[in-house]
């Protein structure tokens, strides 16, 4: 039994690494809905557009919908097929003049001169509570008067067949607090429910919304 476990764990440690991702991509034509995640949506909404980098963007489901709505998008990710697939869906959006590609790893993310509006994250996890430094590189991207969201999986119930290195990865918003520089004002702090597809049918899980402006000029 603990053979299987510490294969398990294995399995699902790598699971935070490129090369997994690379395979998942891969494989079937679409691992994502493709639609906005509905975080995003309530955030954008009311907002003019301006530019925006999504971290951690997959399939670029997020990215595609940022430029239909009239954003210069930056879509990041450590998967180098995950980008390939973005891309493709931009293309296919006719939103490709509107997006460009970055293949960088959250973790050693580093936002050197660049700068957005509009700096998001969704369903991202580090391992072992890393989300915090990870929020603290993204924030170094934010303009001033810019917004940061970072969405994630708040530890539940619907989640405890998950491997503990998943389920650790999970956070709460305000554990991401720490990771906010100075000049930056919380906006949203909270869980909020969202609820699930399962093949069994609906369930319902807690979104971890931080949301933050950087305030300084």
């Amino acid at each position: 039994m603990s053979g299987h476990h510490e294969h398990g764990e294995q399995a699902a440690t790598e699971m935070f690494e490129p090369a997994a991702w690379d395979e998942r991509y891969a494989g079937q034509e679409r691992f994502w809905s493709g639609e906005p995640n509905p975080q995003l949506v309530t955030t954008v909404d009311g907002l003019t557009p301006g530019t925006a980098l999504d971290v951690g963007c997959g399939e670029g489901g997020d990215v595609v919908w940022l430029a239909g709505q009239g954003w210069r998008v930056t879509g990041a990710d450590f998967s180098a097929e995950g980008l390939v697939r973005a891309a493709r869906h931009a293309e296919q959006a006719g939103v490709a003049d509107r997006v460009d590609w970055w293949q960088v790893d959250a973790r050693a993310f580093e936002a050197g001169d660049r700068s957005y509006d509009l700096v998001t994250s969704h369903y991202l996890h580090a391992p072992d509570g890393g989300m915090v430094e990870v929020t603290r590189r993204l924030a170094a991207a934010v303009a001033p008067g810019g917004l940061l969201l970072v969405v994630g999986h708040a530890p539940s119930p619907e989640f405890t067949h998950l491997s503990e290195s998943h389920r650790k990865a999970m956070f709460l918003a305000e554990e991401l607090l720490p990771g906010l520089p100075d000049g930056f004002e919380p906006v949203v702090v909270e869980q909020r429910t969202r609820t699930l597809k399962r093949d069994s049918g609906p369930v319902e899980a807690e979104d971890s919304v931080l949301l933050a402006r950087r305030t300084e000029r």
